[in-house]
């Protein structure tokens, strides 16, 4: 990434990447176009965001260059889940108490008056060594912090590790405001498609908020495989994953339109009462069939494509192979998985080993053969996605 801005080149940047920003829907797209535009400005090698969710700093984006070169498959790292205290012990945790932003040029020489310390944990789990640090509060016009950006590593032209300039403090201040902003957005997005599923989760207890950001989730590594894969651009597919994940998060709200006497029968459903259950993707699409926005649109082709199957057999158009939308065909696979892989009141969790044997026997007839072997290629990305959001007891 080693490119480097004069003043005015940053000043204009800055600008643009405002601009950019107020386009994104999704928040987990967001916090990744700030830690990427952020690293760019800089030159950083690496940076993580925390937000604050229950007075503590929770964990919830990373990016790292150098860890990215030594496993391109690898993007479990993002889906990491622990929580920092709002306090002086840690550098974030200050940052955030404190509402000032703080630059270290090496956090292994911290002056001994300082209160907080350098966590040395990820390092030593990573084999990655931390030098430089930045760490700016995101501040709201009202100002409360709702979390913290830091960016590490800083490198000079031969990617080696240098302090952050005094300017690049100064320039990240004034962008951090943007970017509060964006996020504050971002989150009442994510927010108003969770109040849905819960509103569908009323009606069909297996339709859980954590069931529907793991098939999201799962869905947005599958595309960006694919999409690399077959050689799409870059911006390209940026722009579909923002959408990609809302859109995942809502194929089944088709359900709210099914009786209770059908969505909660405990017993196996009869030829009629199946079918009924059936139209409850094309239910779910007609919520979006105006198609005012890309959301509307890929919303309403998952919503009536993820039941379609690669062998033809599927609902309620029998599409074939390649005529079913990539979307369709991605979320089709990440769906079934989880389902298979939880447990529900209805059925104890099949074991990994059989439903990775199903996947593999199905490859072909229920799933887009290509997507399976992809899906098995970032197996540790979607396990790290499990445990980021598990069923509540």
């Amino acid at each position: 990434m080693n490119t480097l801005f004069n003043g005015d080149d940053k000043l204009s940047q800055l600008l643009k990447i405002n601009d950019e920003l107020n386009h994104i829907k999704d928040i987990d797209s967001l916090l990744d176009a700030i830690l990427y535009k952020t690293r760019r400005l800089t030159n950083a090698d690496a940076g993580s965001i925390f937000l604050v969710e229950k007075k503590a700093l929770n964990f919830s984006y990373v990016q790292n260059d150098t860890l990215r070169q030594r496993d391109p498959l690898n993007n479990k790292q993002i889906y990491s889940s622990f929580s920092i205290p709002v306090d002086e012990k840690s550098i974030a945790g200050y940052v955030a108490l404190k509402g000032k932003s703080l630059k270290i040029d090496n956090v292994h020489k911290l002056d001994n008056t300082v209160p907080y310390s350098f966590n040395r944990s990820f390092d030593e789990i990573a084999g990655y060594t931390t030098q430089s640090m930045m760490t700016i509060p995101l501040i709201t016009t009202r100002s409360q912090v709702i979390g913290v950006m830091q960016i590490i590593n800083a490198r000079d032209d031969l990617g080696k590790p240098i302090p952050f300039k005094e300017s690049d403090e100064s320039y990240l201040n004034f962008f951090a405001g943007s970017a509060t902003a964006a996020i504050e957005k971002a989150k009442m997005t994510r927010e108003m498609i969770l109040r849905m599923i819960k509103m569908a989760e009323l009606r069909d207890p297996k339709e859980t908020g954590a069931h529907v950001n793991r098939v999201a989730s799962y869905s947005i590594e599958i595309f960006q495989k694919w999409a690399e894969k077959n050689e799409l651009q870059y911006k390209d597919i940026k722009n579909y994953k923002d959408i990609l994940r809302i859109s995942a998060m809502l194929h089944d709200v088709g359900k709210v339109a099914i009786s209770d006497v059908i969505l909660k029968k405990p017993a196996k459903l009869s030829d009629e009462e199946f079918r009924i259950m059936k139209t409850h993707a094309y239910q779910g699409a007609k919520l979006f069939a105006g198609n005012v926005s890309d959301l509307d649109a890929l919303s309403y082709e998952i919503a009536y494509s993820h039941h379609e199957r690669w062998d033809g057999r599927g609902y309620p158009r029998r599409l074939i192979g390649e005529n079913i939308p990539i979307a369709g065909r991605i979320v089709a696979l990440a769906d079934v998985y989880d389902a298979l892989i939880s447990a529900r009141v209805y059925k104890p969790a099949w074991k990994e080993t059989e439903v990775i044997g199903m996947l593999k026997q199905e490859a072909g007839h229920h799933f887009d053969p290509e997507l399976v072997g992809i899906f098995l290629s970032i197996y540790d990305v979607i396990k790290a996605i499990r445990n980021k959001f598990p069923d509540k007891e």
